[in-house]
């Protein structure tokens, strides 16, 4: 179980009023079920075949990025290292990615060459992988490159030729554990030293290597996190103000846009996985979420949102110690983006049939979205799986349910024991982690400045950027 360390240990913040989330079948996982069941993969393949809009310019997407041609051939290394010397995580990414996209080409065409592609990449790197390294930027590479590579694997966990408990074992061993020990012990640092992002790649990573390992008390700690752990990631602290506008704040608003949007993409991540297993955490806590992805799409666009100014606590655990405070929504390029935003429409509007005007406006803008080596070579184009117009345009539901179905679930995470830790995810459309800070082991990082593009390249801002200005009227939630 997580254990909570570090300064804000011992702080409780989450309340008992919670939507409940629904019970569980009898112990099984529904498979494929973490970013896409058999019934999307299904419905993908129909719409695509039938020609119907937009699912074709979404599956052309697809189809014409590099990484979704059969025959790709991958580069295993033993260990792979993000963060100071000897880095070449570039090669794993890359590979992931090519394995994903191929296995989801190949479930809506039907052809099996991709399929066979994506089970060579996969087994590839189980068969080779054995340790993660680099400096505090490993924690990254095990949140978003094990949340991925469970992805990826989900798609053919059926085929003949996939070593599936090889993958799982590797999974577990390689980037689980690690990422498990990040939220319990923070890399030594304060509990608040990371920002959201670096929690919520984490997260991901343990609930998604979770249920492809079937592992019920691993899927039930990333659940209590979200709802009550004591790192930024959690919900009530990623979302710490809501506004009477129906908008709540998105505490990373106030580091920069390309964070803030990665932190949103693997909180919807997060959200749409544990919903395939029968776990409603996008209705978590009044759809807390929901009011948090409206306030960034709306600020993202150049809207006027409003921010609380707040300190967090910084530095390293009886080491080096200080603070940062933060009073203004950053700065936005308004022709930014990630491929984050279909996904978080489709549920809110189609599923829940509920009026989200700022997400759907800014999921029509990123529309068609693309995915992995469509958003620049660095790691932040790298950090969502993304073709979200293909995966997750659905039509709206007759019955809207604030409750998922899915055929199977597991009941263990259902009820997790109260006071996790808290786990960070890291962005990437700016730098790639939290720069360093006096040689500060807690402030490890690289300082990588990633633009964040268009998939037509840079996107200059007429005027320059964009600042957003504070309202004063708010209501603070209670801790």
């Amino acid at each position: 179980m997580l254990k909570a360390t570090g300064a804000a240990a011992g702080a409780a913040g989450i309340g008992t009023a919670a939507i409940p989330t629904p019970t569980a079948a009898a112990g099984a996982y529904a498979h494929p079920g973490l970013l896409h069941t058999r019934t999307d993969l299904a419905r993908m393949a129909a719409k695509v075949k039938a020609g119907a809009a937009p699912y074709t310019a979404g599956f052309a997407k697809l189809t014409a990025n590099r990484h979704a041609q059969s025959g790709w051939t991958a580069n295993p290394q033993a260990t792979v290292v993000r963060g100071g010397d000897g880095q070449n995580y570039a090669t794993l990414y890359n590979d992931i990615h090519a394995a994903y996209q191929n296995a989801l080409r190949g479930h809506i065409s039907g052809d099996d060459a991709h399929l066979d592609t994506a089970v060579a990449v996969l087994n590839a790197w189980s068969a080779k992988l054995t340790a993660l390294a680099g400096n505090a930027d490993r924690f990254l590479a095990a949140g978003l490159y094990g949340y991925q590579f469970a992805n990826a694997a989900e798609l053919v966990r059926d085929h003949p030729d996939f070593e599936l408990a090889r993958s799982q074992e590797m999974l577990s061993t390689v980037f689980a554990s690690v990422s498990d020990d990040f939220l319990v012990r923070h890399n030594g640092a304060v509990v608040t030293n990371y920002w959201p992002n670096w929690d919520l790649a984490n997260m991901a990573c343990v609930l998604a290597t979770g249920i492809f390992c079937e592992d019920k008390a691993q899927v039930a700690r990333a659940v209590d996190y979200f709802k009550n752990g004591e790192g930024l990631g959690a919900v009530k602290k990623a979302i710490p103000v809501v506004y009477d506008d129906g908008l709540a704040e998105w505490l990373e608003a106030g580091r920069d846009q390309g964070h803030a949007l990665l932190g949103v993409g693997l909180m919807g991540t997060f959200c749409e996985m544990a919903w395939n297993q029968g776990i409603d955490l996008y209705g978590y806590d009044d759809s807390r979420f929901f009011k948090g992805a409206q306030y960034v799409a709306k600020w993202s666009m150049g809207g006027d949102v409003p921010y609380t100014a707040n300190t967090r606590a910084k530095g390293a655990i009886n080491g080096w110690s200080g603070s940062e405070t933060v009073t203004d929504a950053a700065a936005v390029d308004p022709a930014s983006t990630r491929p984050i935003w279909a996904m978080i429409a489709n549920h809110y509007t189609k599923r829940r049939g509920m009026s989200a005007s700022y997400l759907t406006q800014i999921a029509a803008k990123s529309a068609p979205e693309g995915g992995g080596g469509d958003y620049g070579p660095n790691s932040g184009g790298f950090d969502q799986l993304g073709f979200g117009t293909l995966a997750f345009t659905r039509d709206k539901s007759e019955n809207p349910s604030a409750s998922p179905s899915p055929s199977a679930t597991a009941s263990a995470s259902t009820s997790a024991p109260a006071g996790g830790s808290d786990p960070r995810p890291q962005g990437s459309a700016t730098p790639s982690a939290s720069p360093a800070s006096d040689g500060n082991l807690a402030a490890t990082g690289s300082n990588e400045a990633v633009g964040w593009t268009a998939a037509a390249g840079v996107a200059a801002v007429a005027g320059g950027v964009l600042f957003m200005r504070r309202r004063d009227r708010v209501r603070r939630e209670s801790q």
